[in-house]
């Protein structure tokens, strides 16, 4: 005799097509804060050092640095603006494209509390051709309260020549 077993009957789920469609967006949305979150935690790349050739350039002293002054005013904000003005001249042979140079701010201990690249010659300013000479300004209006109100060091960090 044959017993007839009656098989269970198996339903077949199905996963509606828009919850897959939304899962793998959330699932790429989440992958991509991710990526970006680690991208923003990376430190920038560091600029380029000054090369040997406008190391010797700033050696034998031909781009000095003269007249600086140092003024402080308040901004139409209620800032309190840090102008330094001065003159760069290159006494060298070479036309110069950019300069750009540090400015360390430090506290009354001498410590440094701000350094800040700036560039005082480059695109917007022009370049620098032999026996020539330039006025700068520079503004900072975020140095930290305990500064100590002398004129930083400005020190030359980076020349491309033309």
């Amino acid at each position: 005799m044959r017993e007839d077993k009656k098989r269970p009957v198996r339903r077949q789920v199905s996963i509606p097509p828009a919850v897959i469609v939304v899962a793998i967006v959330v699932a790429a949305g989440l992958a991509g804060l991710w990526y970006l979150d680690r991208l923003s935690k990376q430190p920038p790349p560091a600029p380029p050092p000054l090369t040997g050739e406008a190391r010797d350039y700033v050696r034998h002293g031909y781009l000095p640095i003269t007249d600086v002054n140092m003024q402080a005013h308040e901004s139409y904000l209620k800032q309190q603006v840090v102008e330094i003005t001065g003159k760069i001249g290159n006494t060298g042979g070479r036309p110069i494209q950019l300069v750009e140079i540090n400015c360390v701010f430090r506290d009354a201990y001498g410590q440094v509390v701000l350094r800040q690249r700036v560039a005082i010659l480059g695109k917007t300013m022009g370049g620098l051709a032999p026996n020539e000479m330039k006025p700068f300004r520079l503004a900072f209006d975020s140095i930290p309260e305990d500064w100590n109100q002398a004129l930083p060091d400005l020190v030359i960090a980076r020349i491309d020549f033309s």
